[in-house]
């Protein structure tokens, strides 16, 4: 069994910071997150965790201090990617931590998705992580300079690779993300090949499932989870195929997107310009002068909207849930003080 020292986990000063001097618990990082228990690896090797109030608030990459049964503390993250919850919660939902790079994986057929590539990079940039576009199958698309070509015109905070996802040599580009200490995130779509990555570049052997030749896409092989050793020496987190990545609290990561829109609407004539109608818009201008394509805006304007939505619903329901428990205190302490009075 291979043993692995902090450092080469990905431990580093910021975490040290938040011990004490003679804190007795021991750190360990997140491997798995079941719903039983936390999967944990640190120099002593692998061992299993109970946390007191459920595995729910730690995530894959998530450092922790535990006594050797049971996780006592997660330390706070150097970076966290979380969506907004499933159904009707507003609540996030913790995908992963600690995340250096987050790899965005589309292919160059008709998964690629101007849109969807946009949603991902707000939430990498939001949660802090560098942003970096894979395309795959390009030995397969005559089109797959064209592809990168928009990939890269998204923004200049992006490095984007396309490659064949099954050829070792196109794939150990990678490996500067996931070399010692680095922990790299691959997300995206179902059947675009992040497991045919993910089993390069950690040499994990996993069964890939063919793709449907309607709509280019395969059922989930990743099903939960996981971060692995990579060949180089860092750390993989494979994701399962997202349906949706619900925008929460990722104002940051929109406007750095859509910075050049930022940058036209600085020279509006008004300062709360909503790039409709109003009178010297620089931002209509960009659009009728061919100079931005007003799709673009259109979508930066609706993950606003949904991004506001979000955000505010996860606000409203906390300030509820604080309210409530308010109110539960001020009823029991009246109720204490009824049954110590006189005739109580």
């Amino acid at each position: 069994m291979t043993q692995h020292d902090l450092a080469s986990l990905g431990w580093s000063t910021h975490f040290a910071r938040q011990l004490a001097a003679d804190d007795p618990l021991t750190p360990a990082r997140v491997t798995e997150v079941q719903r039983t228990h936390l999967a944990t690896l640190g120099p002593a090797g692998p061992l299993d965790l109970t946390a007191r109030d459920g595995t729910g608030t730690f995530a894959v990459g998530d450092w922790l201090l535990h006594d050797g049964n049971r996780a006592r503390q997660r330390l706070a993250p150097l970076t966290e990617i979380a969506r907004r919850g499933a159904g009707a919660s507003p609540d996030p939902q913790l995908i992963a931590a600690n995340v250096d790079t987050l790899g965005i994986v589309t292919s160059c057929n008709q998964d690629f998705n101007i849109a969807r590539l946009e949603r991902y990079l707000a939430v990498a940039i939001a949660a802090g992580c560098l942003p970096l576009v894979i395309l795959t199958k390009a030995d397969q698309s005559a089109d797959a300079a064209r592809f990168l070509s928009q990939a890269q015109r998204l923004s200049p905070l992006i490095t984007a690779l396309a490659l064949d996802a099954r050829d070792a040599d196109a794939v150990a580009r990678l490996l500067p993300w996931a070399d010692k200490g680095q922990t790299l995130a691959l997300v995206g779509s179902s059947g675009v090949g992040k497991t045919t990555l993910q089993n390069a570049l950690t040499g994990v052997a996993a069964v890939t499932q063919a793709i449907r030749e309607d709509d280019a896409r395969g059922r989930h092989t990743t099903t939960y989870r996981a971060l692995r050793p990579t060949t180089a020496g860092g750390w993989l987190i494979d994701t399962p195929g997202m349906r949706g990545l619900g925008m929460s609290s990722a104002g940051d990561g929109i406007a750095a997107t859509f910075a050049d829109i930022a940058d036209l609407a600085r020279a509006c004539r008004f300062g709360d310009c909503r790039h409709g109608n109003e009178p010297g818009c620089a931002v209509q201008a960009a659009i009728a002068s061919g100079d931005l394509d007003p799709a673009r805006l259109k979508r930066r304007q609706k993950l606003e909207r949904e991004d506001q939505r979000n955000t505010e619903a996860w606000h409203e329901r906390h300030a509820r849930y604080r309210a409530f428990g308010r109110a539960a205190r001020v009823g029991k302490s009246r109720s204490d003080h009824k049954r110590g009075g006189p005739g109580g």
